[in-house]
């Protein structure tokens, strides 16, 4: 069963929507709904998908109200049909009401991630083996939550961040004079550890950057047919990573050009939603 179990910052994240979302206080809720009244609900999928943010949304109602009682009904990873319950909540009618939006706003974007994420890998299977994974166009503030929908999907990882890769990119390329010079560099500053990848547009740019000795070469906004050319000139010297605007492409087809990976910022830059709602089914 995979279920998120916290990332650092994360319950400060949910503390501020929180507070976004509720300000000096639920004015609604305070008008119509007694203060001792109590209520259960569902949260049901009304389409197919794969579901994401459990763990989420049951820390936000728990930092909300520890008399809020949230039962999973589902893990997260799990492909549910539409119509599908998917969890349980039971407590104090107001604060249920308070962290409802908090609470389906994550668990919808994270489902919606997640489902995609598959779709994507279910897209490349048994076309060569490529890894589909993520990219560090992200929400600001939900990487971790983001990043975590894409493995629960089936994808996989890029770099966190800034700090744990080294990805050469054409404007690094531009203010070092160079592919060689950028490598050469990266190669003495570098710590061990890193392996060094290059952006390249066109196979100039691939062959440049496998003389420097990249680890990693990504061929960015290339055709098929232009991406199988620089697999077969690279040969195993590097792994090899086709991007650029992937979400508008066949990945069947970029799959079967024989790339290693296959990053698609899509997975979380412009996905939709899954839609989700919470109906309370029983107040006294």
């Amino acid at each position: 069963m995979r279920l998120y179990t916290g990332y650092p910052g994360v319950d400060e994240l949910l503390r501020g929507a929180l507070e976004e979302d509720i300000g000096a206080g639920d004015v609604t809720s305070r008008c119509c709904v007694e203060e001792n009244a109590v209520s259960s609900g569902v949260f049901r999928a009304k389409e197919a998908g794969v579901i994401c943010g459990l763990g989420v949304a049951a820390r936000v109602f728990e930092l909300l109200d520890g008399g809020i009682v949230f039962r999973a009904l589902t893990s997260d990873g799990d492909e549910v049909g539409a119509h599908a319950a998917i969890a349980e909540i039971e407590g104090p009618s107001r604060s249920i009401l308070a962290g409802e939006r908090v609470a389906l706003n994550l668990l919808r974007r994270l489902s919606g991630i997640a489902t995609r994420t598959a779709a994507a890998v279910r897209s490349a299977e048994g076309c060569g083996g490529a890894r589909i994974v993520d990219t560090r166009k992200t929400t600001p503030g939900l990487r971790a939550l983001e990043k975590y929908a894409v493995r629960c999907g089936g994808g996989f990882n890029h770099r966190f961040g800034l700090y744990d890769g080294v990805l050469i990119k054409d404007n690094h390329i531009a203010a070092s004079g160079g592919i060689a010079t950028a490598v050469a560099r990266a190669r003495r500053y570098a710590p061990h550890t890193l392996k060094i990848e290059v952006e390249t547009e066109n196979m100039e740019h691939v062959a440049q950057a496998l003389e420097a000795g990249a680890d990693i070469i990504m061929l960015d906004n290339m055709t098929a047919r232009q991406i199988a050319e620089a697999v077969r000139l690279i040969d195993g010297r590097a792994l090899t990573e086709a991007s650029g605007n992937m979400g508008e492409r066949d990945i069947a087809e970029i799959a079967a050009a024989g790339v290693d990976i296959i990053s698609i910022g899509a997975l979380t830059h412009s996905v939709r939603d899954m839609d989700i709602n919470l109906k309370f089914v029983f107040s006294r």
